[in-house]
């Protein structure tokens, strides 16, 4: 299991177990073991329910899902949940009537970061001997050290079972908020790093392109219009904002309008092979995954070459993933001098691309995860990805998406070495 997917679930699942000890403590006096077992299910199922929202932060939508499912797994009169301001986002059961009665108590467990504990003789009303509540305890919901709302619960009846059940929902209610700021703060490192590779699409790229085109332009100008086109279509592809993750098609689809137009450079110097197996096509692949390492093969592998070389690309299914390759037969470099460069690759720029790559894989898929390079002076270079076809929260947003099904076997795990694994060539 990826390191990414254990931070994510794993405290995720010391939340629910945490809930679900409180309540097999509060529940084995009262009732059989069989009962118990039940009780302790419901609220695997209710918990289960009322995660996924909450995943994406304090909204209404998410709290309006937490408290339907809360009151039921409580059992209790009501539940609601406000923001850090003290607004009510969601109340789910009776005695409605009574929040504004406790706002004051809200107001105090936001700003003190307690908890909160009324009792029904404590507030006025008009129905004392007909309402269902008989107790109120307001819970903080301290994020990150921040108090980010409060949790109500409303009971019918005073219990040190019902605060001791509140005070656990509400470390469950955190832990998910948590995740969810922990699930905001990996995307937006990994816009940055996006960003960042971007940056580095070479300058001078860009200007050999344009030149080379224009070259054309008076004695092919059908093929000047036709590179032109890819051209149009590298850059609008590497510059999207839609998505951080898209289509194996799509990177492939992406490295050929880059390889055109640099065998229109290179010429017979630079031989592209590609081998890619129709049922990998839709995988979902970190965006802009491919590209940094068919570049850096070309920059750094065949230009230097006297002659030039082959730049090839294969991508097949390996059982539950699909096994990737970008492979140069160029000059190739010493193993220990790449990693070296790749340890202060944020600092000098060499070899920034492999690196940005081989950081996204592993963020967003764990360690196991990282790249594989071979490597040797005058041997070329050959890069290896490992993309798992399933995995929690990778999904491209384009509408037309429909990911394989098929399924397969573990594949060879790969040692890891200061984050990038290697073999030798």
């Amino acid at each position: 299991m990826a390191q990414v997917l254990t931070e994510r679930a794993l405290v995720g699942a010391i939340a629910v177990l945490i809930v679900l000890a409180a309540f097999y403590f509060l529940l084995r006096n009262r009732k059989s073991d069989g009962s118990v077992a039940d009780a302790v299910l419901d609220a695997v199922q209710r918990l289960s329910k009322a995660a996924p929202e909450l995943r994406n932060g304090l909204t209404e939508q998410a709290a309006d899902q937490a408290t339907k499912h809360l009151v039921e797994m409580l059992k209790c009169v009501a539940i609601g949940i406000t923001n850090a301001e003290g607004r009510l986002l969601s109340w789910d059961g009776g005695a409605n009537e009574h929040y504004e009665d406790l706002t004051a108590a809200v107001e105090s467990a936001l700003r003190r970061g307690h908890r909160e504990h009324l009792s029904h003789t404590d507030l006025p009303c008009n129905q004392r001997s007909r309402c269902p509540m008989r107790t109120a305890v307001i819970v903080p919901l301290i994020i990150d050290g921040d108090v980010g709302g409060t949790l109500i619960v409303i009971g019918g009846a005073e219990s040190k079972r019902l605060i001791r059940a509140a005070d656990e929902v509400a470390q469950f209610i955190c832990i998910q908020l948590e995740l969810a700021k922990l699930d905001e703060s990996k995307q937006q490192l990994a816009r940055a790093e996006l960003r960042m590779l971007r940056a580095q699409i070479s300058p001078h790229f860009l200007y050999n392109a344009l030149n080379a085109i224009s070259s054309l332009i008076r004695t092919d100008p059908e093929q000047a219009r036709d590179l032109l086109q890819d051209f149009a279509e590298f850059t609008r592809y590497s510059f999207r904002s839609s998505s951080l993750f898209t289509r194996l098609s799509d990177e492939i689809r992406n490295i050929e309008r880059y390889l055109a137009i640099q065998h229109q450079r290179y010429q017979e110097r630079l031989n592209v092979r590609l081998k890619i197996a129709p049922e990998v096509l839709n995988v979902v692949v970190p965006f802009l995954v491919l590209q940094p390492l068919v570049e850096n093969a070309v920059q750094h592998g065949i230009a230097p070459k006297p002659g030039g070389g082959t730049v090839t690309v294969v991508a097949h299914d390996n059982g539950n993933e699909a096994l990737i390759s970008v492979e140069d037969d160029g000059i190739g470099m010493d193993a220990d001098r790449l990693f070296e460069d790749l340890k202060d690759a944020h600092k000098t720029g060499a070899h920034v691309g492999l690196g940005n790559i081989n950081q996204r894989m592993r963020s967003v898929f764990g360690d196991e995860y990282a790249l594989m390079v071979e490597t040797a002076p005058g041997a070329g270079m050959k890069v290896i990805l490992r993309v798992p076809k399933f995995f929690p929260g990778v999904r491209t947003d384009l509408p037309e998406y429909a990911a394989s099904e098929e399924e397969g076997g573990d594949a060879e795990p790969a040692a890891v070495a200061d984050g990038l694994s290697r073999r030798a060539r």
